[in-house]
C-alpha cells in the first residue's frame, strides 16, 4: 500500500461523486439528492462535461445551485427516468469553476440540499515541473520524495495519483531565494511489483478551484520479486522512475551540445578559408610585380652595357703611294680631301 506521509485533499474534489446519507428533508419526507460530475471534478480548460443530480421517480423539476449566487444557476426537467437531472457543461471555462449544491421540487414541497461538490477547471496556468529527489533510483520498501515546483507564484501545489483510488494531496509552496516555487510530497514505502502514475497541479491560493496545466506523468515502478511463503525473498532490484519531462530534457540537452559543437566547427572552417584566400591574394600579388622589376632591370642592364661595350674607331682612307718622280704635294697645290670611315665594334 502506497501512502502519503502529508494531509489529505478533500475527498470530493476528485472522488467524482458527492455522496450522504439519505435523510429526510424539511418537511420529513423527501430525501436528500445525490450530486456528481462527470467525467470528473477536474475538468480541462475547454473540454464538455456534465453535472448530475439525482433524486426521485416523483421529482417535477431540479434546481442547480451554485454558492454566492442568489438564484439558481440552472434548472431542468427530469429525464426519461424521472429520478435524475443532467446540467450540461458545453465548454469549461473559469466561469463553471466553484462550489454546487442540487435540489428537487416535489408535490410534497422541496427536498433538502445535497451535499456540496467542487467543479474545479484546470489549464489555467502553465504546468509545474514534477520529479524524484534525491536519485531516480531508490531501494524498494523505502520511501521517495517527489518535488512539484513551478517558477509561478502559487500558493498550493496538488499532487494526484491516477488509477483506480485517484487519491491526491496538498501541500503549501515553498518560496526559493532563486524565485522558484515548490513543493516536497514524501510518499512511501514502495512495494516491489507496483505502479504508480502521478501528476501534480498549482494554483493559487485567492482562487483554488482554477488550477494550472497538469505536469507531465511520473510513473514511479518499485521492481523486485515479492517474498515467498517460506520467508526467503531475492533483493530488491530498486526502484525505477521514469518522467517524460526528464527525457526530454536529456533530449534537449543532447542537441544543444551538438549545435554548439557544430558551431565552433562551422567558425573554424570559416576561419580558415579566409585565412587560404589572404595568402592566395598576397602571393598573387607579389608574382605580378616580379617580372616587371626583372625587366626593368635586364633592360638598365642592357643599357649600361651597351654604353660601356661600344667603341668608335675613326679610320682613315689614304691612297697607296707609288715610287715616282712626282713632285711632293705640297709643291702641286692644295692637298686633297680626307674621308673618313666610323665603324662601330661592339666588344663581346
Amino acid at each position: 500500500m502506497l501512502r502519503f506521509q502529508g494531509t489529505n485533499l478533500s475527498h470530493e474534489i476528485l472522488s467524482g461523486l458527492s455522496l450522504g446519507p439519505r435523510t429526510r428533508g424539511q418537511a420529513g419526507i423527501l430525501p436528500k439528492p445525490i450530486l456528481w460530475v462527470i467525467p470528473s471534478p477536474v475538468i480541462s480548460w475547454g473540454s464538455s462535461g456534465a453535472i448530475w443530480c439525482q433524486g426521485t421517480l416523483e421529482a417535477q423539476e431540479y434546481h442547480l445551485n451554485k454558492v454566492g449566487s442568489s438564484i439558481p444557476w440552472d434548472k431542468q426537467k427530469p429525464l426519461e427516468s424521472g429520478s435524475k437531472a443532467k446540467f450540461n457543461i458545453p465548454q469549461m471555462t473559469g466561469d463553471y469553476a466553484g462550489q454546487y449544491r442540487c435540489r428537487y421540487h416535489h408535490s410534497a414541497g422541496w427536498s433538502n440540499l445535497s451535499e456540496l461538490l467542487e467543479l474545479v477547471v484546470s489549464g489555467a496556468y502553465e504546468k509545474p515541473h514534477l520529479s524524484a529527489l534525491p536519485s531516480p533510483v531508490g531501494s524498494s520498501g523505502g520511501n521517495v520524495t517527489l518535488l512539484c515546483g513551478s517558477q509561478l507564484g502559487f500558493g498550493r501545489f496538488i499532487l494526484t495519483e491516477e488509477g483506480e483510488h485517484k487519491l491526491s494531496w496538498t501541500l503549501d509552496s515553498q518560496e526559493l531565494t532563486n524565485g522558484q516555487f515548490q513543493a516536497l510530497f514524501p510518499v512511501g514505502p514502495i512495494t516491489p511489483g507496483h505502479r504508480w502514475t502521478f501528476r501534480c497541479y498549482g494554483y493559487f491560493r485567492n482562487n483554488p478551484l482554477m488550477w494550472s496545466h497538469p505536469s507531465s506523468p511520473l510513473k514511479l515502478v518499485g521492481s523486485g520479486e515479492e517474498p515467498s511463503s517460506c520467508g526467503h525473498s531475492s533483493p530488491p532490484t530498486g526502484l525505477v522512475l521514469t518522467t517524460g519531462l526528464e527525457i526530454f530534457l536529456k533530449i534537449l540537452k543532447g542537441v544543444a551540445v551538438a549545435l554548439v559543437l557544430l558551431l565552433f566547427l562551422l567558425l573554424f572552417l570559416l576561419l580558415r578559408h579566409w585565412r587560404q584566400g589572404k595568402q592566395r591574394l598576397s602571393d598573387a600579388a607579389l608574382k605580378d610585380t616580379q617580372p616587371e622589376d626583372r625587366a626593368e632591370l635586364h633592360n638598365q642592364a642592357a643599357s649600361s652595357e651597351d654604353s660601356h661595350n661600344v667603341i668608335y674607331a675613326q679610320l682613315h682612307s689614304l691612297p697607296l703611294r707609288r715610287e715616282t718622280s712626282e713632285p711632293p704635294l705640297s709643291q702641286k697645290g692644295s692637298p686633297p680631301a680626307k674621308s673618313s670611315t666610323y665603324a662601330t665594334l661592339a666588344i663581346r
